[in-house]
């Protein structure tokens, strides 16, 4: 044995343990970003449909107004979805980085979370005046739906993958030994 190579140190040789422990991990980091990414699909699409059904169909809540033609419903659904999942997807990763990174399984936090960013999905379409240092053309009530929306979409994040925030990080217990061989059985080599 080499004077300079001491055991139990570190030599700079990675042993089967190390190497194992590293792909477990890797393979929880990608099974949580597909969950993530699932979740986050989910929450646009629940999202969408809450949009495009509140502000294009505000008689909606008189339930008498007949038969609504289900195609054009799947159209303006397929658009609803796909304009909600690109403007939030910078601001819900912002909220997806901070829960993830701190832990926070909270329903309350990723309510809070969608409604900010439903808010600021709103408030990024409309323009800003920089002298008076406000939104001009808030429509009270579209920035209600998109902040309820929020809400919603956060729930459903939550109900997917907010719940298990962190858990990734977090160690599995050690394995338990295997019980001992009854006393009657052949020895093992």
């Amino acid at each position: 044995m080499d004077a300079r190579v001491k055991p139990g140190h570190d030599s700079g040789e990675r042993g089967p343990d190390d190497e194992r422990g590293r792909a477990c991990l890797m393979s929880l980091i990608g099974r949580r970003l597909f969950v993530v990414f699932f979740a986050f699909l989910a929450a646009c699409f629940v999202a969408g449909m809450i949009v495009v059904v509140a502000v294009l169909y505000p008689e909606f809540s008189d339930l008498d107004t007949g038969m609504i033609d289900q195609g054009a419903i799947n159209v303006v659904l397929g658009f609803g979805f796909i304009f909600l999942s690109g403007f939030a997807l910078l601001p819900a990763l912002i909220v997806v980085l901070i829960t993830e990174a701190f832990y926070i399984r909270s329903v309350l936090a990723y309510s809070l979370g969608g409604a900010i960013v439903g808010a600021a999905c709103y408030l990024g379409l409309i323009p800003f005046d920089t002298n008076t240092l406000k939104f001009d053309g808030i429509v009270r009530r579209h920035l209600e739906i998109m902040t309820g929306a929020g809400i919603v979409a956060g729930l459903i994040y939550w109900l997917i993958a907010g719940r298990s925030a962190g858990a990734w990080r977090e160690q599995r217990p050690p394995l338990r030994p295997p019980p001992p061989l009854p006393s009657h059985s052949p020895p093992q080599p």
